[in-house]
C-alpha cells in the first residue's frame, strides 16, 4: 500500500513538472511573438517618421511664378531705415536716442550706397539701416537733394551683402503697365505691393515748396514707411523711388507718387562724387518776381566770363544821371516758355551742365535769341 502511493506521489510531481516546463515554454514562445510583433510594428513607424512626406506642389501659374522670382532677387536689395535724434537731459546730462522715423530704400551700388527719399532723414541725427537678412548697420549721410527729395547714405557691410539693383529708363514708360513696390509700410519690412502706372507726368511738391515734374502715379499700396523704395516694371528693374501718397487719412487711398528713374540717375551720381547736386547754371543773378510786373525772369547781375556774359546778356545798370535801366528779360529757353524766375530755375534742371539752349529774352521791347553753353555750378 505504502509502494503505491509513493508511485502516485512520484507520477503526480512527473506530471506537475512536465505541465509547468510546457507552460512555461508557452509563455515563452507568446511572448517572443509579442516582441516580435512589437518590433515589426516599431519599424513600421520609424519608417513612416523618417521617410519623408510627399509634399502636394503648389499649383502656381506663369505670371504668379514671375512674381514670385521678381520678389526674390529684388527684395535683398531694399533695406529699412530708421533715423534718430540725440538729446541730453537737463538734470544728468545723458545722451538720449530719440526715434524721428523710418522708411525704406535700396542698395545703389556694391559699394554701400543706399538711396532714400530727404523726408525719411529730415531731422535726424543718427541713422541705421537694416539689411533683409536683418543684420544692421550705422549709417552716414552721403548728400541730398531737398528739392528732389532724395539722398544717399552709405553703409559698411560685406561686399558679399551688397548689389546694386538693376536700373531701367523712365521715358518709355507707360499707363497701365505693371508695377512692384517693396518696402516696410508701418515697419512691417519686405512688403511687397503690386499695381500699375495710373498716370505719368504728374507734378508734385517738395519740401522745400519746389515742384518735382514727371512724376509717376501708381495704384500699388504705398503707406507710410514705403517712402525711399523702390518702384520695379515687370522685370524687377527701378523705375522709380516711391515717395509720397495723396490721402486725406495718411494712410493708401489707391493715389502714390513714384520720382522718376530718369532724374534719379541725373542727381544720385553727383551726391556720390559731390555730395550736393552739380547744377547747370547761365552765370546769372535773377530778380525777385514781384520787383517788377512782366512775365519772365529779369536779369540783376551778370557773373563776369561766366556763360550768360559770353552770350552778351545784359543785368540791371544805372545810366549816367543815376536811373535804373532794365536787365534782359528771359522769355524763352529752347521750346518752354519762361514766366517767372522759378520757371527758369525748375527749367535749368532738365539739362547738365555743357548743355548748349537757345535763350530768348527781351531787350527794349525786342525779343532776341542767342545760344548759349551752360556751365557747371563750382
Amino acid at each position: 500500500m505504502k509502494i503505491i502511493q509513493f508511485l502516485l506521489g512520484l507520477l503526480l510531481i512527473i506530471g506537475g513538472f512536465t505541465l509547468g516546463t510546457a507552460f512555461s515554454s508557452d509563455e515563452n514562445e507568446k511572448q517572443q511573438n509579442s516582441d516580435h510583433i512589437s518590433a515589426q510594428s516599431f519599424d513600421q513607424d520609424q519608417k513612416r517618421i523618417t521617410q519623408p512626406r510627399e509634399e502636394t506642389p503648389l499649383k502656381l501659374n506663369h505670371s504668379e511664378l514671375k512674381v514670385i522670382d521678381l520678389f526674390q532677387k529684388a527684395a535683398p536689395m531694399a533695406v529699412f531705415i530708421t533715423s534718430t535724434s540725440l538729446a541730453q537731459s537737463f538734470w544728468s546730462l545723458d545722451i538720449t536716442e530719440i526715434p524721428k522715423g523710418s522708411g525704406t530704400g535700396f542698395m545703389w551700388d556694391d559699394k554701400g550706397h543706399i538711396v532714400t527719399n530727404f523726408h525719411v532723414l529730415e531731422g535726424g541725427q543718427k541713422f541705421g539701416v537694416t539689411l533683409s537678412d536683418q543684420s544692421s548697420y550705422d549709417a552716414d549721410v552721403v548728400g541730398y537733394e531737398q528739392s528732389k527729395d532724395l539722398a544717399v547714405l552709405k553703409i559698411k557691410a560685406p561686399k558679399s551683402k551688397l548689389s546694386a539693383l538693376p536700373k531701367a529708363i523712365s521715358s518709355n514708360l507707360r499707363v497701365g503697365q505693371s508695377v512692384y513696390a517693396i518696402g516696410n509700410p508701418f515697419g512691417f519690412d519686405q512688403t511687397l505691393t503690386t499695381g500699375v502706372i495710373s498716370a505719368l507726368g504728374r507734378e508734385i511738391t517738395a519740401a522745400n515748396g519746389r515742384k518735382i515734374y514727371d512724376v509717376i502715379q501708381t495704384d500699388a499700396a504705398i503707406n507710410p514707411g514705403n517712402s525711399g523704395g523702390p518702384l520695379l516694371n515687370s522685370s524687377g528693374e527701378l523705375i522709380g523711388v516711391n515717395t509720397a501718397i495723396y490721402s486725406p487719412t495718411g494712410a493708401y487711398s489707391g493715389i502714390g507718387f513714384s520720382i522718376p528713374v530718369d532724374v534719379v540717375n541725373r542727381v544720385v551720381p553727383d551726391l556720390i562724387e559731390y555730395g550736393f547736386v552739380q547744377r547747370p547754371i547761365m552765370g546769372v543773378t535773377l530778380m525777385d518776381d514781384r520787383a517788377f510786373y512782366q512775365k519772365g525772369a529779369m536779369i540783376r547781375e551778370v557773373s563776369k566770363n561766366g556763360p550768360a556774359y559770353k552770350a552778351g546778356l545784359l543785368g540791371v545798370k544805372r545810366n549816367q544821371n543815376g536811373r535804373y535801366l532794365a536787365g534782359d528779360i528771359i522769355v524763352g529757353i529752347d521750346d518752354k516758355k519762361i514766366n517767372s524766375r522759378l520757371d527758369l530755375e525748375e527749367a535749368l534742371e532738365s539739362y547738365d551742365y555743357d548743355d548748349q539752349v537757345k535763350i530768348k529774352f527781351l531787350r527794349k521791347d525786342k525779343i532776341y535769341e542767342v545760344d548759349l553753353v551752360l556751365a557747371s555750378m563750382e
